[in-house]
């Protein structure tokens, strides 16, 4: 195609419109469906029983991921020695001790992804690692820092009350754990949450099933970096094709009798590049070498001008040019915009040009291509997912309205029945604006008996992102739609918040104070800053794709109140900044203190 306004209008919209359907979005209650919860056993880890505890930690940190890691890790080097991690999980990791499937990896450059890798003297064996090698180095981090101690593992919480006499919170399980502390930390991350399509007749399916983030490898064989060795003459439907399904296809395509692929819409996949790290990568790296290698990153995200691009991958070249397109001087409005328009289809005929260069049946390449505006679908990068349908045993389903039902031989497209032996859900998790309440998945009673699902009914209420009036010696690590930033490499995020957090709790600690608050006025006053500074994208994001990105095709339902410190993803290096000044004038701004 060539560029022409209309046409490429027209296209896109015909795209968009097949997909948007009644009951798109609608997703299986993964904790009150008793048929649903068999998908979040934990196929890693045995479940031991375990008598209750009752406790007086100092912090309680909801969440043993990359954010809750971290907090545990700066809290320990502030001198903070009684913590409590505790996690549904059987370990640490978060989304790293989850999702095991085949093929996972990360597609930030490991450099900057693997947190603290100077203090470990860790160099990662490959530039975006696989993610046995992220979950054992998350491990490592928890040893040097003594967190899996007092940790409770295979622990949810199921609600947690402020005791205003005491000055504490407690912190009730399903263990049966009564556990009061200090400062309690939401550190659940952003990708916490299994989503499971609500497919009707899911239940009636006689074969096995189960979501990528639970690989059952007892049903398929093998182990994590292994062949599949159960598959040989089984047949296996892939439903998604989002991050998690593009990545465990090739090794699905290797193993199985025959792979069908349902695709509800196309990723747009661009090279990943990967390889081994080079030996001499570490042999002149100074000191804060990586904090300086995610502020290059961060920076030209931004579209702030860099000596030299250290990541020169995919999320530099496509991804920061679209998001900072460039308005040259004496361009008018119009013109703006359609130089990004441009740009960005540009982008898109070089991805959708690579598919039929890698995909050898051209009506399988048809069928890939993805007619969309890049940011309308978080973009994928990927080396191995195209060569997979060049292989007699893949069958690509396209199902733009999804998958009409389920029955006990498999999925039903457009009337046509697939038999297979079992399913892998490739659905990944929900998206990262999921309102904090429902990610943390259970009841915050603050002052005066009032929820935290209440005070958030209108929309995120904090100061700086991390504090909410009325729940007092309470830290939220920061996260995509709660009133802080977003940035592509959420682990350099989750160490701002990190520091942050063990930050204050030393001052609190030094000057003697037993409770603090937000002050109203101050968390009025930043949720009018956010406010203020929302730039309504919806008629733009109205035109993609349903996608997480805007929320499955209702971007006017995005709230000005759920978004960031700056305009769009906001202001990285001013929050920081800010947070970093606030600790550093030790004077507790914004807070009310006993």
């Amino acid at each position: 195609m060539a560029f022409d306004p209309d046409v490429v209008h027209a296209k896109y919209r015909e795209e968009r419109d097949k997909r948007l359907v009644p009951q798109r979005a609608a997703l299986r209650d993964m904790r009150a469906d008793t048929g649903a919860t068999d998908y979040l056993a934990d196929p890693f880890t045995p479940y031991l029983a375990r008598a209750p505890i009752t406790d007086d930690p100092e912090v309680v940190i909801l969440g043993g991921g990359i954010a809750g890691l971290l907090t545990g890790a700066h809290l320990r080097k502030a001198g903070i020695e009684r913590i409590r991690i505790i996690d549904t999980a059987g370990g640490v990791g978060g989304t790293w001790y989850w999702n095991r499937y085949p093929g996972v990896m990360c597609d930030i450059e490991s450099y900057q992804y693997l947190p603290l890798l100077e203090e470990l003297d860790y160099i990662p064996s490959r530039r975006y690692a696989y993610g046995e090698e992220i979950r054992l180095h998350l491990q490592a981090v928890a040893e040097r820092f003594d967190l899996e101690r007092d940790a409770l593992f295979h622990t949810r919480v199921t609600r947690t009350v402020w005791d205003e006499d005491a000055g504490r919170w407690t912190v009730h399980t399903d263990r049966g754990d009564e556990i009061s502390c200090r400062y309690y930390v939401l550190a659940v991350g952003i990708l916490n949450l299994v989503k499971l399509p609500d497919i009707p007749g899911m239940d009636d399916f006689d074969g096995w099933a189960f979501h990528t983030a639970r690989w059952d490898y007892s049903k398929t064989g093998g182990a994590p970096g292994q062949p599949l060795t159960g598959l040989a003459d089984q047949s296996v439907a892939l439903v998604g094709t989002g991050a998690s399904g593009l990545q465990c296809l090739p090794g699905l395509a290797e193993a199985a009798k025959h792979v069908y692929v349902f695709q509800r819409t196309p990723s747009a996949i661009g090279v990943r590049g990967n390889r081994p790290t080079d030996p001499s990568f570490a042999e002149n790296l100074a000191p804060g070498w990586q904090k300086a290698r995610m502020d290059n990153f961060q920076s030209i995200m931004l579209g702030r001008p860099v000596e030299v691009d250290l990541t020169d991958d995919g999320w530099t070249h496509h991804y920061a040019l679209i998001q900072n397109p460039q308005r040259r001087e004496g361009m008018t409005i119009d013109e703006f915009i359609r130089n990004a328009e441009e740009v960005d289809f540009a982008i898109m005929e070089e991805h959708r040009r690579r598919i039929d260069e890698l995909v050898h049946k051209p009506d399988v390449a048809a069928m890939l291509k993805p007619y969309y505006r890049y940011m309308c679908k978080r973009p994928c990068f990927h080396d191995e997912y195209f060569d997979a349908y060049n292989r007699d045993n893949v069958t690509l389903v396209d199902s733009p309205a999804g998958i009409d039902r389920i029955t006990d031989r498999g999925p039903v497209v457009d009337g046509q029945q697939y038999d297979v032996d079992g399913i892998v859900y490739g659905t990944g998790f929900e998206a990262e604006v999921t309102p904090l309440p429902r990610r943390i998945g259970h009841e915050i009673v603050g002052r005066g008996g009032i929820t935290l699902e209440q005070k958030w009914a209108d929309g995120s209420a904090t100061l700086y992102g991390m504090m909410s009036h009325g729940f007092p010696n309470m830290f939220v690590l920061p996260a995509p739609g709660q009133q802080a930033v977003v940035t592509v490499n959420y682990t350099q995020l989750a160490e701002v918040g990190a520091e942050f957090v063990a930050g204050a709790v030393a001052l609190l600690e030094q000057r003697g104070i037993r409770v603090f608050d937000v002050n109203a006025d101050a968390e009025a006053d930043w949720i009018q800053q956010i406010v203020d500074t929302h730039r309504d994208a919806s008629a733009v994001m109205s035109a993609c794709t349903p996608s997480r990105l805007n929320n499955e095709g209702d971007p006017g339902g995005i709230r000005a109140r759920d978004t960031n410190y700056g305009p769009r993803f906001g202001d990285f290096f001013a929050y920081r900044d800010l947070l970093e000044g606030w600790l550093a004038a030790g004077e507790f701004d914004g807070l009310d203190l006993r």
